[in-house]
């Protein structure tokens, strides 16, 4: 009964905190932010008529016989999903500008974050897959900036902990955060939903953690099967393997509300995850530059050399050990953190490693274009093609090699 009662106060508590947080979120949000809602509202409401009206007048031309495209062909397809994915992440800006605009509505706009994050990526990667790197990703690539440093600045709980941590400053005592420490609600989901808070804070240490994870695995597999060292990262600088750091935040995104769940569900569940993710990696990579980074091509339940039955399994296994033993563990770690460094800190990291990330795909666009026999005169690319020659790159990443005549680019 005492503790059903003290779980009932705690739970009364974390209300009484929400709801005022949600007071103090509706007066106290910083002016910029303000201005970035305008700033979105004006982008959506230009943007999403301009590409309409391109939109229109492909189609005009596709129907009266003034233009022949080939409905099967990849850059068709790839362009019309690029240009369905446009519109519909214009329109979801303008209703994120208006939430920013409302004072009354802007603590709904942090789960927005987190859906444009995810479609401005993809917006990135297909321009990437269409034109390649150029300074046509820019806006891209800042609006995902901006929205991640927003998505710190409005999210519910990183706003609850920062007021949090100025209030215990002030305390002598600080009863309410050895209280909550023990009783393990560091980075967890307080509504009881999921297992962990998806909030920017814990998604980028897990994805910086399954690069680096993944890469060891894949380090430790081959020195053990094939014999030998062999450098598996994906990224120029650092042990970071990207499709495991992706795979880890989709694991750990689409299985948080199944944690309770067996290990069968959690199993089958990590299982077909992992090998959709390959499968989809694998196809990406090839139509943007003609990459294969794996062929599975002969092995058990093999799908087109994407994925295949075997490592499947290992993805079902890993699932297991990562939301049963690792998870858990892991993100009491991360969310150790000192306050005084904690957004400093991942701030530093989330800007050297996208750092990393996009000057290893520039590096592979001038590795394709050199090998596609396109010439450019940017400075750039000339820079790269000095200090990054076909010898350094498969020196650097001798698990990519790359056939230009696969590609889907036009």
């Amino acid at each position: 009964m005492a503790d059903t009662a003290r779980n009932d106060a705690r739970n009364a508590a974390h209300r009484a905190a929400h709801n005022a947080h949600t007071r103090d979120l509706e007066r106290n949000m910083p002016l910029i932010v303000t201005f970035f809602g305008d700033l979105v509202l004006f982008d959506g409401i230009v943007s999403f008529p301009l590409v309409m009206r391109e939109i229109i007048l492909s189609i005009s031309a596709v129907a009266l016989g003034y233009r022949h495209v080939n409905p099967l062909n990849l850059t068709v397809i790839m362009s019309v999903i690029g240009a369905a994915l446009f519109a519909v992440n214009s329109v979801l800006m303008i209703i994120f500008g208006v939430l920013l605009i409302l004072r009354k509505k802007r603590h709904r706009a942090a789960p927005w974050t987190y859906v444009l994050m995810p479609l401005t990526f993809f917006e990135i990667m297909f321009a990437l897959c269409l034109h390649g790197v150029g300074w046509n990703l820019l806006v891209q690539v800042v609006q995902f900036l901006l929205l991640a440093a927003l998505s710190v600045m409005v999210d519910p709980g990183l706003r609850e902990e920062r007021r949090l941590q100025r209030t215990l400053r002030r305390m002598d005592e600080r009863d309410a955060f050895l209280e909550s420490e023990r009783d393990g609600m560091l980075g967890r989901d307080r509504t009881g939903k999921g297992y962990m808070e998806l909030n920017f804070f814990n998604m980028f240490w897990l994805f910086a953690v399954g690069c680096v994870f993944g890469c060891a695995v894949e380090t430790v597999y081959h020195a053990v099967v094939f014999g030998g060292y062999q450098n598996r990262a994906s990224f120029l600088y650092g042990p970071f393997s990207a499709i495991y750091g992706f795979g880890t935040l989709l694991v750990s995104v689409c299985l948080n509300r199944l944690y309770r769940s067996g290990i069968l569900t959690i199993f089958m569940s990590s299982a077909v995850l992992g090998g959709a993710f390959e499968w989809l990696s694998s196809w990406f990579m090839e139509v943007t530059v003609g990459m294969k980074a794996w062929d599975y091509t002969g092995k058990w339940l093999s799908i087109g050399g994407r994925t295949c039955g075997q490592f499947m399994f290992f993805w079902g296994v890993l699932g297991v050990i990562w939301m049963r033993l690792i998870l858990p563990a892991l993100l009491n770690c991360i969310n150790r953190i000192p306050w005084k460094i904690r957004y400093s800190l991942t701030s530093v990291c989330f800007v050297l490693l996208l750092s990393d990330a996009l000057f290893t795909l520039m590096a592979i666009d001038c590795w394709y274009m050199r090998l596609a026999g396109i010439h450019s005169d940017s400075p750039v690319v000339q820079w790269i093609d000095l200090h990054f020659n076909n010898e350094v790159m498969e020196q650097r990443l001798p698990t990519m090699h790359i056939d230009p005549t696969l590609a889907g680019r036009p």
